[in-house]
């Protein structure tokens, strides 16, 4: 009966063993990024992403010419004439019906364009007024948000106007080794409506996606693998478990003795 008794604890303890092993395996396709990218390929990238204006956005827009004088009508600028504080540049807010009031011109639509497309629209409304002015355009709130199995999840401002997700995953302190790389969830917001995309890390072709680079506000999610989710579901009987096997260990310990 000892002997049985005894037998019983050691598969018990070594069937334990196994799944836990078993359930923390994972391959290398699973973790590495781009592992189907062979040595020495060249990737000729066709997309060519530009980020369009939303609702809310803030914008700079600073017009110059030649002729200093001609052009400070057509910028937004305080403190110039508030006993001698620094002139401070204004931006400009899209508001609900994706227009800026923009000075002298009036009204102008911008969601939906591009900074080159506007730059090409203030050109032909400026024209009866400047000649060849330079126009200046910048994305002032461009921010994403990475959360989920990363090393640092949160919100992040972008300096430039374009971010990819493998950069805003550097900014995250990068994909921690139990998120899913296969399955990359990207939420984006464009006028009220919600945009989902799911992207495969592991493949080249995820250069491709209309997600592959990142547009103002968007949320990048990384969701758990099945190793973490189990772990996670095992933690409010952690105890339960150690207490359980150390009786299993105890008892062999003590059969063993008396044998």
């Amino acid at each position: 009966m000892k002997i049985f008794n005894h037998s019983i604890a050691l598969k018990i303890c070594s069937l334990l063993s196994v799944v836990l092993i078993l359930n923390s395996c994972a391959s290398k396709e699973d973790i590495l990024y781009l592992n189907d990218v062979p040595n020495f390929e060249t990737i000729v990238a066709d997309n060519t992403f530009s980020p369009k204006f939303k609702v809310d956005d803030e914008i700079s827009i600073f017009v110059s010419t030649f002729n200093k004088e001609a052009s400070e009508p057509f910028n937004l600028i305080k403190g110039a004439s508030e006993g001698g504080l620094r002139p401070e540049h204004v931006n400009y807010l899209i508001d609900e019906n994706g227009e800026i009031d923009f000075p002298v011109i009036g009204k102008i639509k911008l969601v939906g364009l591009t900074a080159e497309e506007v730059r090409v629209l203030l050109r032909d409304k400026l024209k009866d007024y400047l000649v060849d002015p330079i126009i200046n355009i910048r994305l002032e709130n461009f921010t994403i948000t990475v959360l989920g199995e990363v090393n640092r999840p949160g919100t992040y401002p972008v300096i430039g106007e374009k971010v990819n997700i493998f950069e805003a995953l550097g900014l995250a302190g990068d994909m921690r080794i139990k998120g899913v790389r296969k399955n990359v969830l990207v939420i984006r917001d464009f006028e009220g409506t919600k945009v989902h995309y799911r992207m495969d890390l592991t493949k080249k072709d995820v250069m491709e996606s209309p997600a592959y680079y990142l547009t103002q506000n968007d949320v990048v999610y990384v969701e758990p693998n099945k190793s973490a989710v189990t772990s996670s579901s095992l933690d409010n009987r952690a105890s339960i478990i150690v207490s359980i096997l150390s009786v299993l260990i105890t008892s062999s310990v003590v059969l063993l003795t008396r044998s």
